[in-house]
This record gives structure tokens, C-alpha cells and sequence, in this order.
């Protein structure tokens, strides 16, 4: 198939761009202007690179044009600091992926593949593990925005049979992590341990959140893009929880040394615990996580060594 993967440069992007790939397909990867491809491509990989600007309505068209499937995976903001300014966030994610909509509507586009945000969009959780039925109640302008691009998604699968299969992704960590953007507790404590660096920890250490290796995110992907079924919601994630406390024992285990850490007052926006349910992803995308938090570390710990 030719499948455009918007954000297809990125830390989740790049991940699934190699996955798809593997399995043969066409890929056309969009991208803001600036952003050099991540790697060497080669002779048999077919890949094009486009630059342009997600609200471009021209720049969107032309990216959309010829393919089966679209992967959404830009966001212009970060869960911390979306409610800083929702404008821009409804207007740079909400009414661009409508434009986008727009566009394979009248291009005859018939499949997307969106990544949602399981950490923001189900709020404070009633109950643990969270699954798909669970009520939605963001509590920051990210997760809103999220679910409210879903409900887009689903309007557009209902009104113009543009199938949509959206994957609410954990908390996704592993190989070309961007860690200056201080995102993603495993990337960012990792980081600051190999430094031999104090790692800063908001409360008494027991937030708990559910922590998914990058690898396994791209083939939840590869399998969603090839997803005929009827279900259009995935939770995408470990199924465990791991406190912030334990991640930090987990690291001094993989690193062999104990590691400094400051505990600091908790955050307003930090939910106690997150942790996803992912049994419907198992049976119907016959998907299943396979690499452990510990050997994921130990993956992205050696991979940070070869490049710092």
C-alpha cells in the first residue's frame, strides 16, 4: 500500500515509518520544513519525504494525493503545557486534522490511522485498568483536543466512509526519544542517570503510569493500517503499572549503581495512577506487547550511550 505518515520523522514517527517498511509498503512521510530524514534510505525502501505545513490546505492536498491510508501522528503541543494557550492548540491540531479530513474526502482517501493520548484523554481514572468504555474527561487542553479529533474521525467514518482507527497510546518511550523536550519520565530519568545527574521526582514517588516500548507502538501500527474490523478504539499499552519509585530501581538495576534522586512537591495535573487495559487491541488487532520495561531500558540505555 502507499500510506502517508504525517509526523513520520519524529521519536514515534521514525519507529513506525521502519516498521511499515518491513512490510513493503509505499511511504510517503510529511514533515515540517527543516526536518532532515533520520536516516539513509535505501534503493529497495520506497520513501518520499515531503516539508510542509500541516495548515496549509495546499500542502495537505498534494500530501494526500495517490495514497491508501493516512497515519496521523503530529501534535504541535505537549500534555504539560497545552493549557497555556488552547487556541493554538484547537487551531493547530483540532481544525488542521479537519483540513486533512477534508482533503481525503475529496482526494478518496478511505483509511486513517490516528494516535490519541491514553494518558490524558480518559482524566482522573474510576477505575483501574482503564479501557476503552471508560469515561472521558481530560483534564488538560491536550487530551480535549485528542478526543475531540476522535469524534471528527468518527463523524467522517459515519458520513463519508473514511475508515478510522484510532490508537490511544500509553506513555511510549525508546531509541531517538528527544529528551530535550523533557518528555517521557523513562527517557528523561535515563538521561539524567547515565550523567550520573540528580533525577527530580514530583511527589513522594508513587504516581504510577504505564510505559509501552516504542517497538511495540510501531507494530500496533502496522497492524491497524491492514485493520479491516468494526471496532475503531484501541488502547495501545503494557497493561502494568510502574511507579516512579520502581522506574528508578529498575534503572539503578540496568545501570548497576544506586542513582540520586530530589523529591519535589507533587504537580496539580499529575493523575495518581494510569493504566491501561489492552485487551481489545489483543483480540482484534491480534497485537500484544512483547518487550519488557526492563529490557526496553536496557535497549534505550545502549542506544543513549551510542549517541551521547
Amino acid at each position: 500500500m502507499k500510506i502517508v505518515v504525517f509526523g513520520g520523522g519524529g521519536f514515534i514517527g521514525s519507529a513506525i515509518v521502519d516498521r511499515l517498511l518491513k512490510d513493503g509498503h509505499q511511504i510517503r512521510v510529511f514533515e515540517r520544513p527543516r526536518v532532515e530524514p533520520y536516516r539513509p534510505f535505501t534503493i529497495d525502501e520506497h520513501v518520499e519525504w515531503l516539508s510542509g505545513d500541516l495548515m496549509s490546505v495546499h500542502d495537505v492536498a498534494n500530501a494526500v494525493e495517490g495514497v491508501d491510508v493516512v497515519v496521523h501522528l503530529v501534535s504541535t503541543t505537549l500534555p504539560k503545557s497545552s493549557n497555556d494557550d488552547p487556541i493554538y492548540d484547537v487551531q493547530s491540531n483540532l481544525v488542521a486534522t479537519l483540513q486533512l479530513l477534508a482533503a481525503m474526502h475529496a482526494k478518496g482517501v478511505r483509511k486513517i490511522v490516528f494516535i490519541s493520548s491514553g494518558g490524558t484523554v480518559y482524566g482522573t481514572p474510576q477505575y483501574v485498568p482503564i479501557d476503552e468504555k471508560h469515561p472521558t474527561e481530560p483534564l488538560v487542553s491536550y487530551g480535549i483536543t485528542k478526543l475531540a479529533i476522535e469524534k471528527y474521525l468518527l463523524m467522517y467514518q459515519h458520513l463519508h466512509g473514511i475508515k478510522a482507527t484510532i490508537l490511544r497510546v500509553s506513555n511510549p518511550y525508546g531509541a531517538r526519544q528527544r529528551i530535550e523536550t523533557a518528555q517521557g519520565a523513562v527517557g528523561v530519568f535515563l538521561h539524567r542517570a547515565l550523567r550520573d545527574e540528580v533525577i527530580d521526582i514530583w511527589g513522594d514517588g508513587s504516581v504510577t503510569r504505564d510505559y509501552i516500548y516504542i517497538q511495540d507502538v510501531a507494530e500496533a501500527f502496522a497492524r491497524a493500517v491492514v485493520y479491516e474490523g468494526q471496532k475503531s478504539v484501541f488502547n495501545i499499552s503494557s497493561g502494568a503499572g510502574t511507579s516512579l519509585n520502581a522506574l528508578t530501581e529498575l534503572i539503578e538495576r540496568v545501570l548497576g549503581r544506586r542513582v540520586r534522586r530530589n523529591y519535589l512537591p507533587a504537580r496539580a495535573f499529575d493523575v495518581p495512577i494510569s493504566v491501561l487495559a489492552n485487551a481489545a487491541a489483543r483480540v482484534e488487532l491480534g497485537w500484544e506487547p512483547r518487550v519488557t520495561l526492563e529490557q526496553g531500558i536496557e535497549i534505550t540505555m545502549n542506544w543513549m550511550r551510542s549517541v551521547h
